[in-house]
């Protein structure tokens, strides 16, 4: 069942306290990302993944979106190690398993309180820890890609004043959106309660993918 958050949230915030710092900010440099770059087109309302509405059923807390917070973040030096340490450490400390693994399900949405979970599972637990670093969740939106396997895929974005950018499990690499090789299908809106298409063609299910 759905456990609390406590344990890992401390421990991956103390995890972060100890890598944040140069070395990160060395790994990754703010200078080499474009000056500004143009976010990901959004057309117009696109279907919610029913694993996304049964999580939000679940933790509507993690789903809700506030019109009263930025809806982009300003990429400080401090906001950008924020985003690359917490990337990094969410990558290292969750084991990669399916929902099949994990669940004996096709397609489960969780924070991965347990230490596994699947690649939303990744991005949420991300979401959370800069939500309680003072980044607003309405910045921070849950996007389905096609891979470059073709297959499924979720990522976060992060909507910034330099454009959109892009936080995957499968890398520690945060990039602008058109450098990730993905296509881009839909996200979670950030005006209300539900998703936009991102004028991908018709969206794979997100299940099997890591």
């Amino acid at each position: 069942m759905f456990k609390t958050t406590r344990t890992i949230i401390s421990i991956g915030l103390s995890a972060l306290a100890l890598i944040a710092g140069a070395a990160t900010a060395n790994s990754q440099s703010l200078a080499r990302l474009s000056a500004v770059s143009t976010p990901a087109p959004v057309g117009g309302e696109a279907r919610p993944l029913a694993a996304w509405a049964e999580f939000c059923r679940r933790v509507p807390a993690e789903c809700s979106v506030n019109p009263a917070e930025p809806a982009t973040v300003t990429l400080t030096a401090r906001v950008w190690q924020q985003i690359v340490s917490v990337n990094r450490q969410v990558n290292s400390s969750i084991r990669a398993v399916t929902d099949e693994e994990h669940w004996a399900v096709a397609d489960r949405w969780d924070i991965p309180t347990d230490g596994a979970g699947d690649c939303e599972d990744f991005q949420l637990l991300k979401r959370k820890l800069l939500t309680e670093q003072g980044l607003p969740r309405r910045a921070m939106r849950m996007t389905v890609v096609v891979d470059e396997k073709g297959e499924g895929h979720a990522v976060l974005i992060i909507r910034t004043h330099r454009g959109d950018l892009v936080l995957d499990n499968k890398t520690d690499t945060v990039m602008p959106w058109f450098d990730t090789g993905y296509i881009f299908v839909k996200r979670e809106s950030e005006d209300r309660l539900g998703w936009v298409s991102l004028g991908g063609a018709v969206s794979p299910t997100v299940t099997a993918n890591r």
